[in-house]
């Protein structure tokens, strides 16, 4: 099982792209993704007319924000004593920087579709049935994950509610465009992560329902009577 990126860790993706803004550093970054290997501050540095300093400031920047990662190499190939300090190199970062507003979570669902899919032909179990008992697990196990309350929850994963009265209304789908094109299959699978989120959470206060409207997500969560 795969825990999804909460709302709070998604925010130095942010951060990221704003790093991305400054002119220099981002020709330092395009630089460094288009080489073969790790880049040292000196070739970064004469490849784009930069003052050493200049060039190893930006670098640790985008390394700070995770859009590079550093190694240490010894360019000379020799070991041992004498053979000097190892160069700082910078390389692409493995991390994915995605920022949607509003927010959403295709990722997520399509690591859900792709399971089911896949434990449907292991299994010969239905697709949708296999699919409704991930999202359960899923939203079971994101309901417990130390979280203070169903409200912050929903916020963390992009639903934006908004009271009604008595019933929680979830103003954003994550899941938007698939929804439109896929809404039996979608929709359901979004109702039982729901349900998993209520049972992760203890929370028997409210139920998940589908209620399909327009500019809300098509679940909404309404009290037990």
């Amino acid at each position: 099982m795969f825990v999804d990126t909460p709302k709070e860790a998604r925010d130095p993706d942010v951060s990221a792209i704003a790093a991305l803004d400054e002119p220099t550093r981002r020709r330092l970054y395009d630089h460094v993704v288009r080489q073969p290997g790790p880049v040292s501050r000196d070739e970064a540095a004469a490849a784009l007319g930069l003052a050493r300093k200049t060039a190893a400031f930006h670098l640790d920047r985008l390394a700070d924000e995770s859009l590079l990662d550093v190694i240490y190499e010894r360019r000379s190939g020799r070991s041992g004593p004498g053979a000097g300090r190892p160069a700082k190199l910078y390389r692409r970062s493995t991390k994915q920087v995605a920022v949607s507003l509003p927010d959403r979570r295709y990722e997520l669902a399509g690591r859900l579709l792709a399971q089911a899919v896949e434990e449907s032909g292991a299994t010969g179990a239905p697709v949708q049935e296999v699919l409704h008992r991930k999202a359960e697990e899923l939203g079971t196990q994101l309901g417990g994950q130390d979280s203070p309350s169903l409200v912050d929850v929903l916020e963390r994963y992009g639903f934006e509610p908004r009271r009604e009265r008595d019933v929680i209304v979830l103003a954003n789908c994550p899941f938007h465009a698939l929804a439109r094109e896929h809404t039996q299959t979608v929709c359901g699978m979004n109702l039982h992560l729901l349900h998993g989120v209520l049972h992760g959470l203890g929370e028997a206060g409210f139920t998940a329902c589908l209620a399909p409207g327009p500019g809300r997500c098509c679940v909404r969560l309404e009290p037990v009577a």
